[in-house]
């Protein structure tokens, strides 16, 4: 696992709007290499966003991450995995739920393609949320497309619309593909939540057939919530429709008997 430049470029991002105030944690102990090939671009975004460094500012000798993200302004970065082999600091297997002990504390956590690698996804992600704090930011890059063998699932955006959005009750900051490749003739691709419409989101020729990450970022509030279950956004759009349509009778009321006024009945 490693911290890409396109990764890079969100994080410098993210960096002039967010700092937490109290615990970080990344997932994995990431990596963070200089891509040869667009290190032209690391002093861009910099300076895009205004921060006065280069790129060799933020490596460290083991080649690890903390240092990248500690100098964005992340604070002392936490690292969680399955083992210690590569050193990290909180074991946990986000197959199963975290200990109490663990439950709302970390204001930040970063997720650079771990959750693609874990079996058990739905314990996962009810994982991360009991684990962040409220006010505490979630911003996660999997595979969305072009990572096959890579891990064992790819994600769609309809699952951070779905689970994160409606069935936690969070906020959504950022949904997006990035393509690995900078120079990707896609480029990033925005989603609106599925809801809105009520149409499922259409990928094809939207995206491209390398590489891509589903990239984003959500807030968890004193008003979110684990959810019994969720419903993808075009099923539970029309099954709402279907029993709002079968309370409403011709004249007007509803099945208890309840008056409609002349807009809702129209609608």
């Amino acid at each position: 696992m490693g911290i890409d430049y396109v990764l890079f470029d969100r994080l410098v991002e993210l960096s002039t709007r967010f700092k937490p105030a109290g615990r970080s944690l990344m997932l994995g102990r990431q990596k963070f290499p200089i891509q040869t090939k667009f290190r032209a671009l690391y002093e861009k975004s910099l300076e895009q966003h205004g921060i006065a460094a280069r790129r060799f500012d933020f490596l460290q000798e083991d080649g690890y991450a903390e240092t990248l993200l500690s100098k964005l302004g992340f604070g002392d970065v936490e690292t969680m995995d399955f083992s210690d082999y590569e050193g990290a600091s909180v074991l946990h297997d986000l197959n199963k739920k975290p200990k109490k002990s663990l439950e709302n504390k970390f204001d930040l956590i970063f997720d650079g393609g771990t959750v693609e690698h874990v079996f058990n996804v739905p314990m996962a992600l009810e994982g991360l949320f009991r684990m962040l704090k409220p006010g505490g930011r979630l911003i996660s890059a999997n595979g969305l497309n072009g990572w096959y063998g890579h891990g064992m699932y790819q994600f769609n955006p309809e699952l951070v619309w779905t689970f994160w959005k409606r069935a936690c009750n969070c906020n959504v900051i950022d949904c997006r593909a990035i393509p690995v490749e900078p120079n990707d003739d896609f480029g990033h691709v925005e989603f609106q939540d599925p809801a809105l419409s009520g149409v499922r989101l259409r990928l094809k020729n939207q995206i491209g057939p390398g590489r891509t990450y589903l990239y984003y970022e959500i807030e968890k509030t004193e008003d979110s919530h684990l959810p019994d279950f969720a419903l993808q956004s075009d099923y539970e759009t029309r099954w709402n429709g279907a029993a709002n349509a079968g309370k409403t009778r011709l004249d007007g009321k509803t099945q208890s008997g309840e008056i409609l006024t002349t807009t809702d009945a129209r609608s």
